[in-house]
């Protein structure tokens, strides 16, 4: 391996690539924002897809994920008081491709569930997370969203997760261990 003699954003996005992620939709409540000295009131709950989300803390619960700076979304999900993290299955494909490009961000014609929080969740996610903003920091083009768990549920009967891998959407198989390695590994809980 030989280091680039100068720094290609394109091939350190593809080196990132090869990292395989979960996806997920985060979704935020109608919020007033001001944005280029105006005042902008977004009409519907809306969600953006986000690769980017781990969990932080166990005591307290505490999750996180990343959202660009720069994007229209920024200001609503950097403002709102709390936010709703779906995980989601393989079966969220297209909603995850809608609410990971520009242009249409609301939540208007997908399946989604109530939550207590406000922000809805997507129906059939794996797991759902309601969080209360704990909070922003600037990490470079992006800023790092750190959520306070208030409830959670999962969904044993949702099927396969949603993966990102270089650059495709892809699912988890489920399966027997990898050959060669009997039954559960220790690192597998019941």
């Amino acid at each position: 391996m030989n280091a680039p003699k100068t720094f290609d954003t394109k091939a350190f996005r593809d080196a990132l690539g090869c990292f395989p992620t979960g996806i997920a939709v985060m979704t935020v409540a109608p919020v007033a924002t001001a944005t280029n000295s105006r005042e902008v009131a977004e009409a519907s709950h809306m969600g953006i897809t986000v690769n980017s989300f781990a969990s932080v803390s166990l005591e307290p619960p505490l999750v996180l994920w990343c959202i660009d700076r720069r994007s229209r979304r920024y200001p609503a999900f950097a403002g709102a008081p709390g936010f709703t993290v779906s995980i989601l299955a393989s079966g969220h494909k297209a909603v995850s491709a809608r609410l990971a490009g520009q242009g249409e961000h609301s939540l208007d014609g997908i399946a989604l569930v109530p939550t207590e929080l406000g922000p809805p969740a997507l129906a059939e996610s794996l797991a759902v997370f309601e969080c209360a903003r704990e909070s922003v920091q600037d990490a470079g083009d992006h800023a790092i969203l750190i959520g306070r768990v208030l409830r959670f549920w999962h969904n044993d009967a949702a099927g396969a997760p949603l993966v990102y891998f270089r650059g495709r959407y892809g699912a988890l198989a489920q399966g027997q261990p990898p050959e060669g390695v009997p039954g559960r590994r220790a690192t597998d809980v019941e």
